[in-house]
């Protein structure tokens, strides 16, 4: 038995460099699967932060909690997931659908360094060609290669060129400024979002779309000051309002031509006239 002990050990020590590794590539699949499109691991700010050394800021605990239920940590008054909302404009992280300990194999995975991950897809700059195009996919003029929804059924920009958009999500107008270009570009090419992906699954936007929309919306960014925000509500109150009168007008006018004397009495006159 105490040959056993001593045999044992020895025999497990060589494997923990082995599990290490292998944590690690499930936190690389992992990552890439959820958290590359607004994470970059030594590559600068996205989205969301650069997640290098992260495990060094921060309690392995209280990256567990912050990627599985941000909102609860902001919620409850924590200094640090306040500070990381406010300095990215009140950007909400998705609660991610993942176990404690796939959170602790992207943390092995980001602990490796950043030579493992893979540097964000850089796209060209759109020309006016395709800001145009990007403006006709905003609004759904042309329709998307593989069929998605058009991005004003659920968002609204400034934009004169643009028809009203839904209100269900947040307002575009200054997304460029916010996230900036690779940001913009990460969330079009793989949505963060869960209505974004219910809605846009098996119905990716294709690269050209992508281009397309960011130069759109740094358009619209750039110009905002040359456009007015739209408030339908004194129009339709005025549209009302000429409604009305036209139908008041309407009425008078057939009112006016009307028989102003009884019918029966005419009549009854008539009658007494030819006795």
């Amino acid at each position: 038995m105490g040959r056993l002990s001593v045999v044992v050990p020895a025999l497990a020590i060589p494997l923990l460099p082995n599990a290490v590794s292998g944590q690690a590539d499930q936190g690389q699949e992992t990552f890439q699967r959820l958290c590359a499109m607004c994470h970059t691991i030594g590559g600068g700010r996205l989205v969301g932060p650069d997640l290098q050394g992260v495990h060094e800021r921060r309690s392995e605990a209280w990256i567990i909690q912050f990627v599985r239920h941000s909102q609860n940590l902001i919620a409850a008054g924590d200094a640090d997931a306040v500070a990381l909302f406010e300095e990215y404009n009140a950007m909400v992280m998705p609660d991610q659908p993942v176990s404690d300990d796939e959170v602790r194999s992207i943390i092995a995975f980001i602990r490796q360094g950043p030579s493992t991950s893979a540097a964000p897809t850089v796209l060209p700059a759109a020309t006016e060609e395709q800001i145009l195009m990007g403006r006709d996919l905003f609004q759904g003029t042309s329709r998307f290669t593989n069929g998605g929804p058009t991005c004003n059924s659920c968002h609204e920009v400034t934009n004169d060129a643009v028809i009203g958009g839904g209100v269900l999500a947040r307002e575009l107008t200054t997304v460029f400024s916010r996230l900036g270009g690779p940001g913009v570009r990460a969330i079009l090419g793989s949505p963060p979002f869960p209505v974004m992906q219910r809605a846009y699954q098996d119905k990716p936007l294709v690269d050209e779309e992508v281009v397309a929309l960011v130069g759109f919306l740094q358009r619209a960014d750039e110009e905002q000051s040359f456009h007015q925000p739209r408030d339908y509500g004194p129009k339709l109150f005025l549209a009302g309002v000429l409604g009305t009168v036209v139908l008041l007008g309407l009425y008078s006018l057939a009112w006016g031509g009307r028989s102003k004397g009884s019918v029966n009495q005419a009549i009854y006159d008539r009658q007494i006239k030819s006795t």
